[in-house]
């Protein structure tokens, strides 16, 4: 028997990793293909009078589905014996092969159970390879049907969409990264993405660019159906005229669905001012409609606005970009100025206006790219320009969103970024600090000068105390309240009988000390603790009791001496030991004869230089 070596068993794995996302590509390629068939087949059974055979119906059916891919169509088969070019995509039908392509690419570079994850080149080209074999097949038989594909399309944009889609699919399964750079790119660039600030920046541009664009095809999308619904009867009377059988119908029916996209895209096209073409002479814009227009009679058409100059309610059409600038302009302020954030962490006004300019960039190139494949030619002639045109609604998607975002984002940043008191904005704190440390900024800002109230209120703000919107007052009683007691009598100048006399006991100092910080730092802070902010490291340590007695010196307000230049060698906060017990402090203490603090703050005696330490 032979023993399989590692090298050998890790190709054999790779082999497989590569052969099952070819399966894959293939697999879903023949999902889309075969749905579309069926349904094609549906229809040619149920039709009286099919013009061809089951040969031609599959044809027909691999047309329609490279179709779906973006390729271009030839009708051979014309009154005028001149081959018709079909180039206007169903963008309903896009939605299948997308999604299934994107889907096979996912699960093939997932990890399986037990299996080390494949690679993702690797699962990459083999996804897209075997789509690709399926899609040459189906070129192939539909070469000699009613609707032949044109091989100049099957490169671009065929292939484009399927790599995209997979490429799509690869990163989603490892989990959407915005990795490094390649090498060759500029190291500025690779600079630049490699930041967090970056990254957030390119999200919100591309979040409220997606959010445009999605606003501009639901406003063109109602425009249609308001269209529509003024002309129900001609729309009505074009519908049952194409087909007069429950099975002619129902091929309009789904025809006119797959279109529905595309005629929200005209629409979106219609409301920024381009309009869209019908035909080479015609032209129809929110100012009327020039030209004579070579119409098909088709129901979704009848929306196509009546010839002359137009009217008060065409011009109505014009509120769908402004509602997509509006949009843009509303999510991009929404992350330069968050409600729940620190006013110190809203963005620029200038990074604000880059980031609103870049999404309105990204609305024109998407509106662009959508309106390019919207329409296309369905014939010779007058008809071989039919559709928006991409050049015209693309810059005009960027002059509408740029032209209204941009102020529209500086007046809703203004807005948020308010004095809160008479609207619904919190006070939080401006700083990303914990609450013990924010609470410690605080006492220590305001035992320095009590005497300048706005210190005051603004520690009370970084505690994180929060002003309603209906007592806006409860903010200037609080500062005048810290004035007030500022004046009467703080930390500030502290009173004498705070000083311990010579002879009075130690408890006594202590909690005049206690009280006299207490009164400075405690004062509209509920809960302070005058010892949470104090290290929590060895009391043994000089350094750190050097820190523990400034800490204590500067919130006492100067009641307390510096420190003393023997507190190193002072051991035992309690005192050396004699001979025969603890030592005993002889007369008065006061806060310079301690070398720890919380010695003198607790009461304990204080230690004799003079008294010999313990016999070792």
């Amino acid at each position: 028997m032979t023993q399989r070596s590692p090298k050998a068993t890790a190709e054999r794995n790779r082999t497989l990793d590569l052969t099952s996302a070819l399966v894959r590509g293939a697999v879903a390629a023949g999902l889309g293909l075969g749905s579309l068939t069926v349904l094609v087949m549906v229809v040619w059974i149920s039709s009286p009078y099919p013009d061809s055979g089951p040969g031609g119906a599959l044809r027909a059916a691999a047309g329609v589905w490279l179709l779906a891919h973006g390729a271009g169509l030839v009708r051979p088969d014309t009154l005028s014996g001149v081959p018709a070019p079909v180039s206007m995509v169903p963008l309903l039908l896009v939605l299948g092969p997308v999604w299934l392509a994107h889907r096979a690419a996912r699960d093939a570079a997932e990890p399986e159970e037990g299996r080390p994850r494949p690679s993702r080149a690797g699962a990459f080209c083999a996804v897209t390879a075997g789509y690709l074999l399926v899609v040459a097949g189906a070129a192939a038989c539909a070469r000699g049907g009613s609707l032949r594909p044109d091989p100049d399309t099957l490169v671009f944009p065929v292939a484009l969409v399927v790599a995209g889609a997979a490429a799509a699919g690869v990163w989603t399964a490892a989990g959407r990264p915005f990795g490094p750079l390649p090498s060759w790119s500029p190291l500025v660039l690779q600079e630049a993405v490699a930041r967090t600030l970056f990254r957030d920046r390119a999200e919100a541009v591309c979040r409220s660019a997606a959010v445009g664009v999605t606003v501009l095809l639901g406003g063109g999308a109602l425009l249609v159906a308001v269209a529509l619904g003024r002309n129900a009867e001609a729309a009505q009377g074009a519908f049952l005229g194409l087909a007069g059988d429950w099975s002619g119908r129902f091929a309009v029916l789904l025809l006119a669905a797959s279109l529905v996209p595309n005629a929200a895209l005209w629409g979106a096209a219609y409301g920024l001012g381009p309009g869209f073409s019908l035909g080479t002479g015609a032209t129809a814009t929110p100012l009327g409609l020039d030209g004579t227009p070579a119409v098909p009679h088709f129901p979704l058409l009848a929306a196509v606005p009546d010839q002359g100059p137009g009217s008060l309610l065409n011009g109505a059409a014009l509120a769908v970009p402004v509602a997509a600038a509006l949009a843009v302009a509303w999510f991009t302020a929404r992350r330069a100025a968050p409600t729940a954030a620190p006013r110190a962490q809203a963005w620029s006004t200038r990074e604000t206006v880059r980031v609103t300019l870049l999404a309105a960039l990204g609305c024109a190139a998407g509106t662009a790219l959508l309106t390019a494949v919207a329409g296309g030619p369905l014939g010779t002639g007058a008809l071989r320009e039919f559709g928006p045109v991409w050049w015209l609604a693309g810059p005009a998607a960027l002059a509408w969103t740029a032209g209204i975002g941009v102020p529209a984002v500086l007046l809703l940043r203004l807005w948020r970024l308010r004095i809160p008191g008479w609207a619904w904005r919190r006070d939080v704190p401006e700083a990303d600090e914990p609450p013990a440390t924010a609470t410690a900024t605080a006492a220590t800002t305001v035992a320095a000068d009590e005497t300048e109230t706005g210190e005051k209120a603004e520690a009370e703000a970084v505690i994180g105390r929060r002003r309603r919107w209906w007592a806006p007052w409860r903010g200037w009683g609080g500062a005048s309240g810290a004035a007030g007691d500022a004046a009467s009598g703080g930390t500030g100048a502290p009173a004498a009988s705070s000083v311990p006399a010579p002879g009075t006991a130690p408890d006594a100092a202590s909690g005049a000390l206690v009280g006299a910080i207490g009164s400075g730092a405690g004062r509209g802070d509920a809960g302070f603790e005058p010892y949470d902010f104090l290290p929590t490291d060895p009391w043994h340590e000089k350094d750190f009791r050097e820190a523990r007695w400034a800490s204590l010196k500067r919130v006492s307000g100067g009641l307390m001496a510096d420190f003393p230049a023997d507190a190193a060698d002072a051991a035992d906060p309690v005192g050396p030991a004699g001979p025969t017990g603890p030592a005993v402090p002889a007369g008065p203490a006061g806060p310079a004869d301690f070398a720890d603090p919380a010695d003198f703050a607790a009461g304990r005696p204080a230690p004799d230089p003079d008294r010999p330490g313990p016999t070792p």
